[in-house]
């Protein structure tokens, strides 16, 4: 029975708690500090002019979020490392369905830059009637978080699948493997409404703050994993 982690699996557990950390830290300052403040769906204009004079804010927050798919991409193999002497197969699919999620928010970002490239008149606009500049970058704006809650797709189940292998390892207690299914089950919950019954996401929102909970406590768990592991030279 594996109930410790050898000093090679801790490493890898502290390396994959790194990364999570960057991703967490990454994912929130892109989204919650810096672009959502500037973002109102409801209003081009003043959205527009938003992003303007705060066009460094903005741009930094693409850049973060393309630190997090890559720290994600990472994380996916080493996550993988870790589990496969737990369910082979089962940690390769989780890999993968990870590694499709992380695509999936890199090439997203394409419709924050293509926004920019409009404010920014780095795009011909001539042709464009007076509002539509505005209206086109709120489109832009809006298909980046139905691409980002279409990556959460793959994400959920990617989370039922590594709840499932924390629940048969050996070496992590089965409540992170609860915590982390159940953190799927509300990716999978919000992106359904997203796509099919948009005005019922906001009432949602809130179940989001258990993801935060279980990969706040799997990601300190992992950096953490050292002292579960025995003390070898």
């Amino acid at each position: 029975m594996h109930t410790r982690l050898t000093q090679t699996e801790v490493a890898t557990a502290r390396s994959a708690g790194l990364l999570y950390f960057v991703i967490i830290a990454c994912g929130i300052s892109a989204e919650v500090m810096l672009r959502g403040p500037l973002i109102d769906l409801m209003d081009a204009s003043g959205t527009a002019e938003e992003i303007l004079a705060s066009l460094g804010s903005f741009r930094l927050s693409i850049a973060f979020d393309l630190v997090m798919a890559l720290a994600d991409a990472g994380l996916a193999i080493l996550l993988f490392v870790l589990f496969r002497p737990v369910a082979p197969t089962l940690a390769l699919a989780a890999m993968v369905f990870r590694l499709v999620q992380s695509v999936i928010i890199g090439s997203n970002l394409m419709n924050l830059q293509a926004a920019v490239l409009l404010l920014t008149g780095a795009q011909e606009t001539a042709a464009l009637a007076s509002g539509q500049v505005d209206a086109m970058t709120l489109l832009f704006l809006n298909l980046h978080g139905h691409g980002y809650d279409l990556g959460l797709v793959f994400f959920g189940i990617n989370s039922l699948m590594t709840g499932a292998l924390i629940w048969r390892a050996d070496f992590i207690q089965k409540a992170f493997g609860v915590g982390v299914s159940l953190a799927g089950v509300v990716y999978l919950i919000g992106s359904a409404l997203r796509f099919f019954a948009p005005e019922l996401s906001a009432s949602f929102a809130p179940a989001y703050g258990l993801t935060a909970i279980a990969e706040a406590a799997f990601c300190l768990w992992l950096l953490s994993a050292g002292k579960f592991a025995p003390n070898r030279g």
